[in-house]
């Protein structure tokens, strides 16, 4: 296994960059979706069960299912990885999201109302801050979750860690079958560790001080 990794090792890192790239790019565009379609859900309540229905449909799609329906649209290579990553990373800050803003208490946006803000305003000002950490608990379980589908996303000959996984799959009973899913599998779990030590550093520094548990 060591000398494995020290023969590998500038690969290695290289494939951890791309996995770590796709998962942030990924959940950042997925995190503005799911937002701006929790904000029209809590509009329009009437969409708040649809979008539910939503959340809890599209997370039973197998990501082996969906990546192969989208190879046929848009190809093989990053771009099929990062439609796969940022749908199923939508699900859960949707979710979220549309929590944290309907708690939000009417009398509160009221008030608001009330000393002359504007919907906007209302909505930077008071609502987004006030559901801010439930959606960033939203962002943690969509982060450590895309983990997992950019390594599935290497079926597509998308970039990451899972090209690793795969190899020791397609060697088993090989030489290094064993290293090469070890050290995917491993650096998997890494990655996703260290990407939910920032995000809550991130949820730390970003929540209102009043709020914080």
């Amino acid at each position: 296994m060591g000398d494995f990794v020290a023969d590998r090792w500038q690969d290695i890192l290289y494939r951890a960059f791309q996995h770590l790239s796709l998962v942030v790019q990924s959940v950042a565009l997925a995190a503005i979706i799911a937002i701006l379609l929790a904000v029209l859900v809590t509009r329009v309540p009437a969409l708040k069960p649809l979008a539910n229905s939503i959340s809890a449909i599209g997370l039973t799609i197998p990501s082996f299912a969906l990546l192969g329906l989208l190879l046929p649209l848009v190809g093989i290579g990053a771009l099929p990885s990062i439609i796969a990553v940022a749908f199923y990373a939508t699900l859960p800050i949707l979710r979220n999201a549309v929590v944290g803003l309907s708690e939000v208490s009417p009398t509160l946006l009221e008030s608001a109302r009330g000393m002359g803000m504007s919907s906007m305003t209302r909505f930077a000002r008071v609502q987004l801050p006030l559901a801010w950490p439930v959606i960033m608990t939203g962002l943690r379980v969509s982060a450590q979750m895309s983990m997992g589908v950019a390594a599935i996303a290497a079926y597509a000959l998308g970039p990451g860690l899972g090209g690793y996984i795969f190899t020791g799959l397609a060697q088993i009973g090989g030489a290094n079958a064993l290293n090469y899913a070890l050290v995917g599998t491993l650096g998997v779990v890494v990655l996703a560790l260290v990407l939910d030590a920032a995000l809550l550093v991130v949820s730390k520094l970003t929540t209102s001080k009043g709020i914080r548990a």
